[in-house]
């Protein structure tokens, strides 16, 4: 299938001297759920910014379902909806006089039964003539949700959408973001909380210094890079790990109460067995043992350390 946004040797330096992104390469799909994860300063906004138009790449190219985003802005643009980090939009419209004017931008004609639809979705009906600057922080970004979605985009940007605002509103979106994914759209999006990736994302790119490191599907990163955890608690503390076990795979706590085995996700054979064998033979008892596995926060760290 015909990736519906391809991006090819982009890199982007600011006039200060910042390069903010170096030839990144990322092809995304037709209705799938992008995450893009990065620290502060990463490249995040900035990709953004220049796949919706709003900044020029100095080199590479971007094309929107075929559109090049330069060459053909207008079409490109009309394809996308973009709720972005800031809280700006114009304080002494109305709710329903901003998504109908937004509309109008796009050369979209009037949908007053879509308007509501979106309005409701979100929990902005009984707003719908209040002007934005009575709202509270919440509900604006509900209308920034409503009117980067009111010309019916085919993709959604989402860059930190859930940032500061309340556990109800999130709830709301989430539930939209799937409705809009099985209708066929396309989001792409960036968050602080990557328990949300991992619950929301089909795919997930990890971007650091400007640089992409890593897109994988989610379940394949979880599995190739993550990793599991066999805690031991002992009936009799240990003064030090004995020789005869590797200190790359177990490690023995301060306080001497637990081993923590670690092993590969992937292992055909995880050495348990083998592990608990020497144990018994070290005359150490077990007490009580739980295992665990490393979640995409865990792999989001050890990545971004490692190429630090």
């Amino acid at each position: 299938m015909k990736p519906i946004i391809s991006i090819s040797n982009l890199t982007k330096t600011y006039a200060s001297g910042q390069q903010a992104l170096s030839e990144i390469n990322l092809e995304i799909q037709r209705g799938e759920i992008f995450a893009l994860l990065g620290p502060n300063g990463a490249g995040k906004t900035t990709l953004i910014g220049i796949i919706c138009g709003l900044v020029t790449q100095n080199e590479g190219s971007v094309s929107v379902d075929g559109h090049d985003i330069q060459k053909e802005f207008r079409a490109a643009r009309a394809m996308i909806g973009l709720v972005p980090q800031e809280l700006s939009t114009a304080a002494f419209e109305t709710v329903l006089s901003t998504l109908n004017f937004s509309r109008g931008l796009f050369g979209k004609p009037p949908n007053a039964a879509y308007i509501e639809k979106v309005l409701r979705d979100l929990s902005l009906w009984d707003k719908r003539n209040a002007m934005i600057i009575t709202l509270s922080g919440g509900m604006k970004r509900r209308v920034l949700i409503a009117k980067a979605l009111c010309h019916e985009p085919q993709i959604l940007f989402l860059d930190e959408p859930t940032a500061g605002v309340d556990v109800e509103l999130r709830r709301d979106m989430w539930q939209m973001v799937r409705q809009l994914r099985d209708s066929g759209v396309t989001i792409i999006l960036t968050t602080h909380y990557i328990e949300e990736a991992e619950e929301m994302a089909d795919r997930i790119g990890i971007i650091n210094k400007g640089r992409l490191i890593v897109v994988e599907e989610k379940t394949k990163m979880m599995d190739s890079l993550g990793s599991k955890q066999l805690t031991l608690t002992l009936r009799e503390p240990l003064s030090h790990l004995p020789d005869t076990f590797e200190p790359d795979s177990l490690a023995l706590s301060e306080n001497g109460h637990t081993l923590t085995y670690t092993y590969g996700t992937q292992q055909q054979d995880n050495g348990i067995s083998e592990l608990l064998r020497q144990l018994s033979e070290q005359k150490i008892e077990i007490k009580d043992l739980h295992s665990s596995e490393s979640s995409l926060e865990d792999i989001f760290v050890n990545l971004v350390k490692e190429k630090a």
